[in-house]
């Protein structure tokens, strides 16, 4: 997507956004992270400003991550519709669309991804407004000795990237920029120029032009600098037509290969390929792999990876890109809470090898020199406490009827309190304790600890079943028996609740 195109959509979100009304006790919609906002004359006013093309402002500085939906309202703010949108020239058409006295309200939570490459989760309207507003304002990671970095000696592309990995297309060739703007990529039997320059405004996308010859032309576009410093140049293009990301990385040596036991694009095709477990996280020398356990790993096409449970869903985003030491994994997941498992992820993981069946990543701290291990592998890992996985344990509760075997509370035992009760654990999370005169509905979910499986029981106040409202731990399991127990934070007295299948 060109850049006036970017500032239109964002500027039309700021300009909704900022004009937020507040919804009525009445409203059939009611989602306390939703705001509905009107559409009005200023839309159409600013609309007409940035189809001008002299306009030079630009928003570059944040992605938006789609799939958005959004509630349409008349203008007596009675829902009228819904409408998904599934990249910037969606939303763009869509907010051009609308009619004036028109309502919208965005669902939340939406991810962001902001120029560093972090995606940060957004609540709410101020939230989104603030981000983008502080982000085009401060000018992102431009600097302002760009110039000077790009014609100071040479540079190689050491990461290509046009809906699948091209980076090899521009092997063994050396890329100069002069001060007066041109450009010239050499190899020992070939020479390419070009020309460079800067688009004025206040966060400057960096222009290319290489010709019209294979492969150089798909260079020629205008890129969003995305980083920059003396060893390295990171840029991103979006596409005006099917919303799909370039980036483009020049480094001052050359794909080192070696380290990786293959090139980027193999292995890049190999991670895209089925999907992932994490089969080990060694986090300096502690053994978190049972953090993940529960989760299947796919790695898109797009550079968008998705990690789903049975009860969540964690987005982020990926790079496949070469260093001194070979390839590199770099791995960005949302984040949320300062105990998120996924944080110990998000790094830039070195590749030790790989094939069909698995991945073995390595990571040296910077900081204390602690070694990190991660591997991915096609099956789960089947070594947590419990003596499974999360989502091996959930589909055998969800499968089927059980009752009270047994349940020991402190040394005394209260199963005939349960004699008769038959428990439904439903896909949705709810479970159900039935009898013939007698109906509780409670939740339950199954997650991993530090202890390994936990079986999470709530059942809120309704009796006998309230004894069960706790975290359990997993003794042992089979497809007809399921073992819990759980040690009291108070006197240390443990309780044993056994549920067999009917």
């Amino acid at each position: 997507m060109n850049k006036l195109t970017k500032f239109t959509f964002l500027a039309c979100l700021l300009i909704f956004l900022v004009s937020s009304c507040t919804k009525e006790d009445s409203q059939p919609f009611d989602d306390s992270n939703t705001d509905l906002v009107a559409v009005n004359s200023e839309l159409g006013d600013l609309l007409l400003r940035t189809s001008d093309n002299n306009n030079t402002s630009s928003i570059d500085c944040i992605d938006l991550v789609y799939p958005l939906t959004f509630f349409i309202y008349n203008s007596n703010q009675q829902q009228t519709g819904t409408q998904t949108v599934g990249n910037d020239g969606e939303l763009l058409a869509f907010l051009l669309s609308l009619e004036p006295g028109t309502y919208i309200a965005l669902q939340f939570p939406i991810s962001v991804v902001l120029q560093d490459g972090t995606i940060v989760q957004v609540n709410s309207n101020a939230e989104l407004v603030t981000l983008i507003s502080d982000c085009s304002s401060n000018g992102g990671g431009f600097p302002s000795d760009f110039e000077t970095i790009l014609t100071s000696g040479s540079w190689f592309v050491t990461y290509f990237f046009d809906d699948v990995d091209e980076t090899s297309d521009f092997a063994g060739y050396e890329f100069t920029f002069g001060t007066d703007n041109t450009a010239r990529a050499v190899s020992t039997s070939n020479m390419v120029d070009g020309t460079w320059s800067l688009t004025n405004s206040n966060t400057p996308d960096l222009n290319l032009f290489f010709g019209t010859n294979d492969p150089f032309d798909e260079l020629d576009e205008d890129w969003d600098i995305i980083e920059a410093t003396p060893d390295i140049i990171k840029l991103k293009h979006i596409s005006g037509g099917d919303g799909s990301v370039d980036f483009l990385t020049y480094e001052r040596t050359p794909n080192g290969g070696g380290g990786g036991g293959g090139n980027t694009s193999e292995f890049t095709d190999n991670l895209t390929n089925s999907v992932w477990y994490v089969n080990l996280l060694d986090d300096d020398g502690n053994n978190e792999t049972c953090d993940y356990v529960a989760y299947e790993f796919k790695f898109n096409a797009n550079e968008t990876v998705t990690a789903t449970s049975t009860n969540n869903t964690v987005n982020g985003i990926w790079a496949v890109t070469n260093s001194s030491s070979g390839i590199d994994l770099v791995l960005n997941f949302e984040i949320t809470g300062s105990d998120d498992p996924f944080e110990d992820l998000n790094d830039d993981w070195d590749l030790i090898s790989f094939d069909a069946q698995i991945i073995k990543l390595i990571d040296v701290s910077g900081g204390n020199g602690g070694t990190d291990y991660l591997n991915f592998g096609r099956n789960p890992y089947e070594d947590c406490n419990g003596g499974g996985n999360t989502t091996e344990l959930t589909n055998i509760l969800k499968d089927g009827q059980w009752f009270v075997q047994s349940y020991i509370d402190d040394g005394d035992d209260e199963t005939n309190d349960y004699s008769g009760y038959i428990l439904t654990f439903n896909t949705d999370g709810s479970v159900i304790a039935e009898n013939s005169s007698n109906t509780i509905t409670g939740t339950w979910s199954v997650v991993n600890s530090s202890n390994g499986l936990d079986v999470i029981l709530d059942f809120g106040t309704a009796m006998p079943f309230d004894e069960f409202n706790d975290d359990w731990d997993v003794d042992t399991y089979t497809t007809t028996r399921v073992e819990l127990f759980d040690i009291s934070g108070g006197n240390g007295g443990t309780d044993y609740l056994t549920f067999e299948k009917l």
